[in-house]
C-alpha cells in the first residue's frame, strides 16, 4: 500500500524534527499533488497506527491536495486546470502544456511550546 510507505516516512521525518528541536510535534501538514494517488483516509489511519508508541503519536495530519497546472500555449498564463472545461481561463485558448504534478511535501510541523523567536 502506498499509503504506508508515505506514512512512515512522514513519522520518521517529524519524528527527526522533534528529535532536532526537542520539542513535541502536534499537528503536521503535507501537500501532495492532484494527480498523485493518495487516499486520505487510508494515510491518515497508516499514519496514527505507524505514529504509536513514537514522537508522532496524537499527531494531527492535515494534507492537502495541489491542483494540477497547465500553461497556455497562446497567452502564457499558468492556470488550474478544470477537468471538466480545460481551457485558458484567460484567454479560451485550448493550446496549452500540462506543468509537473505537486511533489509529495510536508510543509509544516507544528510544535507544542516551541517558541522560534518570531513571535
Amino acid at each position: 500500500m502506498h499509503e504506508t510507505a508515505v506514512a512512515q516516512s512522514l513519522v520518521e521525518i517529524v519524528s527527526q524534527e522533534a528529535h532536532n528541536r526537542h520539542a513535541r510535534p502536534i499537528r503536521a501538514k503535507m501537500s501532495c499533488g492532484q494527480l498523485n494517488a493518495i487516499n486520505d483516509e487510508s494515510l491518515s489511519f497508516a499514519f496514527e497506527a505507524i505514529a504509536e508508541g513514537t514522537p508522532c503519536e496524537g499527531v494531527k495530519l492535515q494534507i492537502v491536495h495541489k491542483p494540477l497546472e497547465a500553461k497556455c500555449g497562446t497567452c502564457g498564463h499558468v492556470f488550474a486546470v478544470d477537468f471538466s472545461n480545460v481551457k485558458c481561463p484567460d484567454c479560451g485558448g485550448g493550446d496549452f502544456e500540462l506543468l509537473p504534478d505537486a511533489p509529495l511535501l510536508v510543509e509544516e510541523i507544528e510544535f507544542e511550546g516551541w517558541d522560534d523567536g518570531e513571535g
